[in-house]
């Protein structure tokens, strides 16, 4: 039997199990108002995983900390690697954890930087179950008070989409790069809702119960929108292969930004990418740029 190739699978259609689809399809058939508030736990549910050995070496060398975000009172793990006063944040993404980025974090220290990561609410080794967008925005503004000022930030996916609309709202950095991330918040829901197998009656009624919930439309989160306001000069990398946020994205991101730089990979997909050696240099090269 071949190998299956995990990167141009999903991530949700990897990990999500298989009772979970059943019972969202169920839900679906007798009441898609049922299976949109079933869809919206999930949603703001990330998985954890195992700690790959690759990440090893940076959990254990880093300084690590549990700290409370005040704004939104929740715990975090902050990881600081090197000690150099030139300092880079790094945000990962959905399902993601502070050491990541670790590939990217030691030629960042080999090259006379620090990084400061996390892992957001309900990540890694964070407490809790839930996590959204906007409390990842909350973490990265706390940190710029309490371990910044950073020269340059990456972001990974949702981390990347949050550090747009943290720029946009002050957070104050020289460059930023940002890794395989989506655009549209209306597109976000209507994957997951297609990778749960729901229709897209229910997609309508999630985009509608998270506008409610937070008080505003979520497409204001959008990478373009936050885009538009985003002023130093960003570095947008994506891979053509991505299965979970398609390259269209970084065109329409990179469209929006005044100092906007597009690079486009093969074969790489959503997560492989982080550790590509090119992908890496291009973002030290950028990084030492400003």
């Amino acid at each position: 039997m071949a190998k299956i190739n995990k990167d141009l699978i999903p991530v949700q259609t990897l990990l999500i199990p298989k009772p979970i689809l059943y019972t969202g399809k169920f839900l679906n058939w007798i009441s898609p108002f049922l299976a949109s508030r079933f869809a919206a736990r999930l949603f703001l549910t990330p998985f954890k995983y195992k700690r790959p050995e690759r990440e090893r070496k940076m959990a254990q060398e880093s300084i690590k900390e549990h700290i409370t975000i005040k704004k939104i009172d929740r715990d975090v793990v902050v990881y600081t690697y090197g000690t150099s006063h030139k300092k880079i944040l790094l945000a990962h993404g959905w399902s993601g954890s502070g050491t990541q980025f670790s590939m990217l974090a030691e030629q960042l220290v080999a090259h006379g930087f620090s990084t400061i990561s996390f892992d957001a609410p309900a990540h890694g080794e964070a407490t809790g179950k839930t996590s959204n967008m906007p409390q990842f925005i909350e973490t990265i503004h706390q940190l710029e008070q309490t371990h910044g000022p950073f020269q340059a930030a990456v972001g990974h996916s949702l981390g990347g989409m949050s550090l747009l609309r943290a720029v946009k709202d002050g957070l104050s950095i020289n460059a930023l790069a940002i890794i395989g991330t989506a655009n549209s918040i209306t597109e976000i829901i209507s994957d997951f809702t297609r990778n749960l197998q729901l229709d897209k009656k229910t997609g309508g009624l999630l985009k509608n119960y998270f506008d409610t919930l937070y008080g505003e439309n979520l497409d204001n989160y959008s990478g373009a929108v936050s885009a538009k306001e985003v002023k130093i000069p960003t570095l947008v990398i994506h891979d053509k292969n991505d299965v979970d946020v398609p390259y269209s994205a970084a065109y329409e991101i990179s469209d929006a930004l005044v100092k906007g730089k597009l690079l486009i990979t093969e074969n790489l997909g959503h997560r492989k990418i982080l550790g590509d050696p090119q992908v890496i240099s291009k973002i030290i090269e950028f990084t030492n740029t400003y």
